[in-house]
């Protein structure tokens, strides 16, 4: 009697376990749906594709899809992932190894939702949370780029390291689920068309969230809009801080004007500051093609969101020190960092930028102010001229301890607040980083 009523009982658990793995199953291999046909091969106007040259130049698709030397968009670029090492892949039209079979179709699920032929999962180091925000036009036209706008090139993908089980794709169709939005953007009515058309650069193509806003323990972006307070607020990424976006007067955009954000975007220096680290890619190959009336809606968005007074404190006030400093690290700077930065911080703008009441002497993460006072920065190419004045390397002139001390000093003068540094986190951002190249990628497309 036991033994039937114990196969009974197995009986019904066994059924709502065979659903719920037949579900998951389903929702796991499922292709999202697409307003595009399947069929391949189509052919789109010159103008099509020249919007799409555009698009591509909005999204920055060069950044992770090139590399220096090599075919554009061609691939294999290593990208550092908490898991393991990922490759970006090959997305010219080869049909061998990039993209040249895809239909508009398959494209659009893979840019805007992360799925490739297949049902194959991407990981999301390529931004689909914020390319889903894409219109339907603008994946069109960068469809049709991507098919006619640039040579197919026959370089084979990378496989990624990451061991298994965790190189299992499926379920990161659960993370989908939970962290990754599925609608394009849709415009606020409160809002007017300049504010929209910023909304939606940075939210979706500009993927600006993907550096600048904090992530979660799963990884995920802690807001995808201005709806959440985390958005844009700056965050730790690959041995760089990126900075605040909002209104965060120490931190962020708060002493910005909105010329001087579309000065930078444009040129890539402003009164402020000279774009380095990740930011260099992303100037030299998108922000200074975008047009101005982007630029111009970018920096509108960007002077709308608010920043956080507890966060980030009392807004910085310059404070001039004497000439001479008795202070570790004070020596260092004055021999090493004044002849272009000066005595008093101040720089020389809009060429060398100050230090005094730079963000990465204010903000308490200093990943970034270590980073480049090792390696140097990238070359800035600024409409096809490359510039002439470079920050050094230092990483061979200077001890942990020197460069701990000059950054305390730089850190802590002149108004900063910032924090000391210490010579432990020199020396681990020194193990795993490398000097900046002098050869940026700089992709001229057609």
């Amino acid at each position: 009697m036991n033994n039937r009523r114990f196969a009974r009982t197995a009986g019904w658990l066994a059924l709502p376990c065979l659903v719920a793995v037949g579900l998951l199953a389903w929702y796991v291999t499922r292709e999202p749906a697409t307003p595009f046909e399947q069929e391949a091969g189509a052919r789109f106007e010159p103008a099509l594709v020249s919007r799409g040259e555009y698009v591509a130049r909005l999204s920055d698709c060069v950044a992770c899809h090139s590399l220096a030397g090599k075919a554009p968009f061609a691939g294999g670029l290593e990208m550092a992932t908490p898991l393991g090492a990922i490759h970006a892949t090959n997305i010219t039209p080869d049909k061998q190894t990039g993209i040249g079979t895809y239909s508009l179709a398959d494209f659009d699920r893979a840019v805007r939702h992360g799925v490739a032929p297949g049902g194959r999962r991407l990981y999301p180091a390529m931004p689909y949370p914020s390319y889903v925000k894409l219109s339907d036009d603008d994946i069109k036209a960068l469809y049709a780029f991507f098919m006619q706008g640039i040579k197919p090139a026959n370089q084979p993908n990378i496989p990624s390291d990451i061991p298994w089980p965790l190189n299992m794709r499926w379920p990161i169709a659960l993370w989908n689920g939970v962290f990754a939005p599925t609608a394009t953007y849709a415009a606020k009515p409160n809002q007017d068309a300049l504010w929209n058309r910023g909304a939606y650069i940075v939210q979706g193509p500009g993927h600006c969230g993907s550096c600048h806003t904090p992530r979660g323990l799963a990884f995920n972006e802690k807001a995808l809009d201005e709806s959440g307070a985390p958005f844009l607020a700056g965050a730790l990424l690959d041995g760089w801080y990126a900075p605040s976006l909002r209104q965060d007067p120490n931190t962020g955009l708060g002493r910005w004007t909105e010329p001087q954000i579309v000065q930078f975007l444009k040129t890539g220096r402003n009164a402020h500051a000279v774009v380095y680290g990740s930011m260099t890619e992303a100037f030299n190959n998108s922000t200074q093609f975008m047009q101005d009336d982007d630029l111009a809606a970018i920096a509108r968005y960007l002077k709308s969101l608010p920043g956080d007074p507890q966060r980030d404190g009392a807004p910085w006030q310059y404070q001039a020190v004497a000439a001479v400093q008795d202070a570790p690290g004070a020596h260092t700077y004055a021999t090493r960092c004044a002849s272009c930065h000066g005595l008093d911080g101040k720089g020389q703008p809009e060429w060398m930028p100050p230090l005094a009441g730079a963000t990465s002497a204010l903000a308490k993460e200093s990943a970034s102010a270590i980073n480049i006072t090792l390696n140097g920065s990238q070359r800035v190419v600024a409409a096809g001229v490359p510039d002439a004045y470079r920050m050094p390397a230092f990483r061979e002139q200077l001890s942990d301890a020197q460069i701990a001390d000059v950054l305390s000093y730089v850190r802590s003068t002149w108004g900063n607040n910032g924090g000391a540094v210490d010579a432990q986190a020199v020396g681990k951002l020194r193990g795993h980083t490398d000097p900046a190249s002098s050869t940026p990628i700089i992709l001229h497309m057609r």
